[in-house]
């Protein structure tokens, strides 16, 4: 993809574009509702934002203690490495700041993606918004 960059923000900085992603793929396609997807952690994160030719196509946030999470990329864009670049940013942002692991809850269907980034599945399989989901573990 040609025009592509990355960067690692803030919330107040960016929530416009990390909105427009974000509702795209949770609320409108996988029909999470709104009151869930802002659940009031969003300015106490990181964000990272991938944007081509300055539109947003994929976003993800981890918080302090090496949470990590909505990680979203528009379904045009899926399967291109855009996630893979997301992960790659909020893992280096967790190693900056000298966390020793990540956690996030995966959704069921996506939890490969997260076993290719050495992420291990704990726990049982558990469902929220409506969606099967399991939580997995990084040691840093």
């Amino acid at each position: 993809m040609k025009n592509i960059s990355s960067i690692t923000t803030n919330y107040k900085t960016n929530h416009k574009k990390i909105c427009e992603v974000r509702f795209k793929v949770f609320v409108d396609e996988q029909n999470v509702p709104e009151e869930l997807e802002i659940d009031g952690f969003d300015d106490d994160a990181t964000h990272a934002l991938i944007l081509l030719d300055d539109k947003a196509i994929g976003t993800g946030r981890i918080l302090s203690d090496g949470h990590i999470g909505r990680v979203a990329v528009l379904k045009e864009y899926r399967g291109q490495g855009v996630g893979k670049l997301i992960m790659k940013m909020l893992i280096e942002w967790a190693q900056d700041n000298y966390l020793q692991s990540l956690w996030l809850s995966s959704q069921w269907h996506a939890r490969g993606f997260y076993i290719d980034l050495n992420f291990t599945c704990t726990g049982e399989k558990f469902e929220e918004a409506g969606i099967d989901h399991i939580k997995m573990t990084r040691k840093l």
